[in-house]
């Protein structure tokens, strides 16, 4: 044992080492960060962790998690160490051509999780606990926390349903090291105060020397044998740590060292660190602990998603695209045993509750934390999972960072954002998504999918969940719509619907959602007064038909109206002139310009302008 303790002392120094390196070359970088972590670090990868360094995907392996991201070179140290990379990797961090990122990602093959945005990583670890359960895995998540994130809400929403879901396969460490990055943390140097905090959620807690490597061996130890609970320790450590010109002291966060420094630097740091730097390496033979397959997990594997066909039938009255998203996934959950669902406490609302009827193993109640719980997502996803994650469309603004870094992982998360635009009535505005659509489709890879009845939902829940490129959203409505499309019809991404058409059109109307139930009203009282227009349902806004689109107008007078209940900003409208533009079709958007109010549904389509009165309006002005 004496021996071991003094080799992770040597592999926690190299670290020390690579991450000076690695920032120096780079020129910039947080040092000192990872300098506090590097003891952590070693007791994780070369003592307590079960995994084959050979192959990251393997299902058995413990997973660690840098919740502290921009601690990111300490944790690439930890792999050069192992043997995953090497001197002259390190020396490329930061650069365009280098996979090692400022911030992790999966660019990198051993990142598990995006990071770098704080207080995400702690949701992602309690998502890859429950995958384990779930699969009867006996694989435990690591997740290092830093004591700056602890003040972010998604992380004691995380703390929350960890303990809830009594996940004692997650453990947590805090680098308490005191600093942030411009002053010091809220509980200073008092770890006491973060595990109270943390016992009050029913956390186990352990206190400990964060440089000492006895105590965090030992601590480790411990945090394996506890059960029902989750786990966090709480080492006090210094940021800087071996640096005398920098420990513990404020104005060192993210700052290379120059390099005229480094030289004087590596040799004080020799001399601290005098037994760890002369460890003759050659003494001990580490072997990475690899796991072993349980009697009991599961693997399920699931190729292409296939729903078995609605019984909803054309002319149906009424049936709300939120409900069909319900019965949709629950199809989703038959076709594959990796379909989970999701949701924000408002299961009787999105519907969810159908299919925590059918499968409540797979049914995860996240409570009112949208944050955590699309980073919990993400974690299940990682995993293997299909996660289908609702709430009202308003509550994912809440969540858009998490969202946000789940794209920047290239995470296959599925989001459905009920309740969207005026059309909810009286709620109020509070309860109205009316930048929903602009905000998903501004990440990268994503789509965005909002349908007009129960058909076109259900099909289009089955598109998301064979759709593996990144983020999918759909946008569902409160109000109940008639069915428009035989169940055997296709919605692929990237489509949309010419609903009317004649070779007398004079104009284009595109809606989706609510609005294109209003633009076929527009159409019955236009074509009554001998008046011809065109009616697309762009049922896919991101990525958009132009093609379609284009063509259509170009035989209807080359003039477009599009009608959207959400905002003018970001919304359809702006997407189909993007896509028109230097085609010589004029373009008129009518949208949600101003705050909205309480009232009924059609008081506030109204009020909008974006009713079928306010289409015909439109038209007779466009109409020659």
């Amino acid at each position: 044992m004496h021996q071991l303790k003094k080799f992770l002392e040597y592999k926690a120094y190299q670290m020390r080492v690579s991450s000076l390196l690695m920032t120096t070359a780079a020129g910039s970088g947080h040092p000192t960060s990872a300098l506090s972590a590097a003891d952590i670090m070693s007791a994780l990868f070369f003592y307590t962790m079960q995994y084959d360094p050979k192959n990251p995907d393997n299902p058995n392996n413990d997973r660690f998690i840098l919740s502290k991201g921009h601690a990111s070179p300490v944790f690439y140290a930890a792999w050069k160490e192992v043997g995953i990379l090497t001197e002259k990797d390190l020396l490329t961090y930061r650069t365009f051509n280098s996979v090692l990122e400022g911030h992790p990602t999966l660019r990198f093959i051993c990142t598990e999780a995006a990071t770098g945005s704080l207080g995400t990583g702690l949701s992602i670890g309690a998502g890859m606990g429950l995958s384990a359960k779930m699969d009867h895995r006996d694989f435990k998540t690591y997740v290092l926390l830093g004591d700056s994130e602890v003040a972010e809400g998604s992380i004691w929403e995380a703390a929350e349903i960890s303990a809830y879901y009594k996940l004692n396969n997650v453990i947590a460490i805090l680098d308490n090291n005191r600093l942030g990055q411009s002053t010091e943390v809220m509980h200073d140097h008092h770890p006491q105060r973060y595990a109270a905090k943390f016992e009050a959620f029913g956390w186990k807690t352990i206190i400990i020397d964060g440089h000492d490597m006895q105590e965090i061996m030992g601590a480790l130890d411990k945090a394996k044998e506890v059960q029902d609970q989750p786990v966090i320790i709480i080492a006090k450590t210094f940021k800087g740590y071996g640096v005398d010109s920098a420990q513990d002291k404020e104005g060192f966060h993210g700052k290379a060292f120059s390099k005229d420094e480094l030289p004087g630097i590596l040799e004080h740091m020799k001399r601290r660190f005098s037994e760890a730097a002369y460890f003759d390496a050659t003494s001990f033979t580490w072997t990475p602990q690899l796991p072993q397959e349980p009697k009991k997990a599961k693997t399920i594997e699931c190729n292409e998603i296939i729903l078995k066909t609605p019984s909803y039938k054309l002319g149906d009255k009424l049936i709300a695209t939120r409900k069909a998203y319900g019965q949709a996934i629950t199809a989703a959950g038959v076709a594959c045993e990796n379909v989970m669902s999701l949701d924000a406490e408002v299961k009787n609302s999105t519907y969810a509750e159908i299919f925590e009827a059918k499968f409540p193993e797979r049914f995860i109640q996240c409570f009112i934390a949208e944050q955590n719980m699309v980073s919990m997502g993400v974690g299940l996803e990682r995993r293997g999972k299909i996660p289908f994650i609702s709430t009202f469309a308003c509550f994912f603004t809440r969540a858009h960072d998490q969202i946000r870094m789940a794209a920047i992982g290239t995470s296959k998360l599925r989001l459905c954002g009920s309740h969207a635009g005026v059309s909810i009535g009286e709620d109020g505005p509070s309860q109205m998504a009316l930048e929903d659509i602009a905000l998903m489709s501004a990440l990268p890879n994503s789509i965005v999918l909002y349908p007009s009845d129960a058909v076109s939902t259900y099909k289009l829940v089955q598109e998301m969940a064979n759709y593996e490129q990144g983020i999918s959203y759909l946008r569902t409505t409160r109000m109940n719509t008639p069915v428009i499309y035989e169940a055997t019809e296709d919605f692929p991404i990237g489509g949309c619907k010419i609903v009317r058409q004649s070779n007398q059109d004079q104009a284009l109307i595109i809606g989706a959602g609510i609005t294109l139930h209003e633009a076929l009203k527009a159409y019955d009282v236009l074509l009554l007064q001998g008046m011809y227009v065109a009616v697309i349902d762009l049922y896919s806004i991101k990525p958009l038909d132009a093609q379609t689109i284009i063509k259509v107008a170009q035989s209807a007078g080359k003039k477009i109206i599009t009608v959207e209940d959400h905002y003018i900003q970001g919304g359809l409208g702006e997407a189909v002139a993007y896509a028109v533009r230097n085609t010589g079709i004029t373009i008129e958007c009518l949208a949600v310009t101003q705050l909205p109010r309480s009232g009924k549904p059609e008081e506030l389509l109204q009020w909008a302008g974006i009713d079928a009165q306010a289409i015909v309006d439109k038209v007779k002005r466009f109409y020659p």
